[in-house]
């Protein structure tokens, strides 16, 4: 007989000619001559050395252990005291009771949505990263997810996680806030046949992502279209003069018409308006011409009005003066003295007689 020692958080298997014969835990224990026994520590997982299905015979050791079982399609998250510690994939795993606590999630992988109890860190880990598709969607954003092609559900703003399968996921994500699409260099003919191209803008929103992504094929695309058919539509019925002056309506006119259509796209238009209306060269020569001649005209108006308008200030003094000798004689000494200012001296000469006519220019006549 042979005496040994199973110290604690150890599990002692006794064999004899290679065949178990019995468990022994820890403690003082008595083995026979042509026995033998393997120690194994309770903390680490357990790999037999005999086939498991014959341990598992008896039921004290069957008691010890953690028998799990993992499916082709399946893994198991392994947590030791309570942190996680590892993947299980498709076998068979034992691990010893009592020293260590041990929890086994089981995941079916078969599926795309995690419903088990997982922790958002553990899903996280690089452990997991192999079997985890992790989707965003940003705070501005909605997104369509399609599975197998199909669509399955509208995701709000937020980070989503699914297991990685055979099984095909994608997420289409659209943008929710205001946009702006240029319609630039829109070569179109007016009523009376004058060529000119058009800047035009449009700002819109997305309102329906069902529709904008799932219904239509590239939405931005065919509403880029309906606004290049309403700005011809539109234009083609003015003559160009018409256009200049109605030219802020414009945006009216294609607000109205596309407010079904765009709809229909699940896009709401916000506002649009032409930008620029650009001439080829000989009709901007023209336009350079006709806009002279009428600031010219203009100036010749105006001319006229104020040489008028002296004329008639002319006459109504004239008409004062001849009607009143004071104020005549007034005007007269007026002009007198304005010449005298520009004069450095006189120098008078004759006889007494330059007094007389001298008197007579500012004194008035009664």
């Amino acid at each position: 007989m042979k005496r040994i020692r199973i110290s604690a958080g150890n599990v002692g298997l006794v064999f004899k000619n290679g065949d178990y014969k019995r468990v022994l835990t820890a403690g003082l224990h008595w083995i026979g001559p042509f026995e033998t026994f393997l120690s194994y520590d309770m903390a680490q997982p357990f790999y037999p050395s005999i086939e498991i299905n014959v341990l598992l015979k008896d039921e004290k050791i069957a008691a010890l252990l953690h028998l799990i079982e993992v499916g082709d399609n399946e893994m198991v998250l392994l947590y030791r005291n309570g942190n996680f510690s590892g993947i299980l994939g498709p076998g068979r795993f034992t691990y010893w009771k009592g020293l260590v606590d041990y929890r086994f999630t089981r995941v079916d992988l078969s599926k795309i949505e995690i419903t088990e109890a997982v922790e958002l860190l553990a899903l996280k880990r690089k452990e997991l990263v192999p079997y985890v598709r992790i989707c965003k969607v940003d705070s501005f954003e909605k997104g369509v997810l399609f599975v197998d092609n199909k669509m399955d559900r509208i995701l709000d703003p937020g980070e989503y996680y699914f297991w990685k399968n055979a099984q095909e996921v994608a997420v289409s994500r659209i943008d929710l806030r205001q946009q702006q699409l240029e319609v630039s260099g829109q070569e179109i003919l007016t009523k009376d046949k004058a060529a000119l191209r058009l800047n035009f803008f449009a700002q819109f929103r997305v309102i329906d992502i069902e529709k904008a992504i799932v219904d239509n094929k590239d939405y931005e695309r065919q509403l880029y279209i309906f606004l290049q058919l309403a700005l011809r539509e539109y234009v083609g019925s003015l003559t160009f003069d018409q256009l200049l002056e109605n030219k802020e309506e414009v945006g009216d006119y294609v607000m109205s018409s596309l407010k079904t259509k765009s709809l229909q796209l699940g896009v709401e238009i916000m506002g649009c308006g032409v930008r620029d209306i650009i001439l080829p060269g000989e009709m901007k020569e023209i336009m350079n011409q006709v806009l002279i001649a009428q600031k010219q005209a203009q100036a010749n108006v105006i001319t006229r009005r104020e040489e008028t308008a002296s004329t008639r200030s002319l006459l109504n003094t004239a008409k004062l003066l001849s009607e009143n000798e004071m104020l005549f004689k007034l005007k007269e000494m007026e002009y007198v003295e304005k010449i005298a200012d520009k004069i450095g001296e006189i120098t008078v000469s004759g006889n007494g007689q330059i007094v007389d006519q001298l008197r007579g220019i500012f004194s008035p006549n009664k």
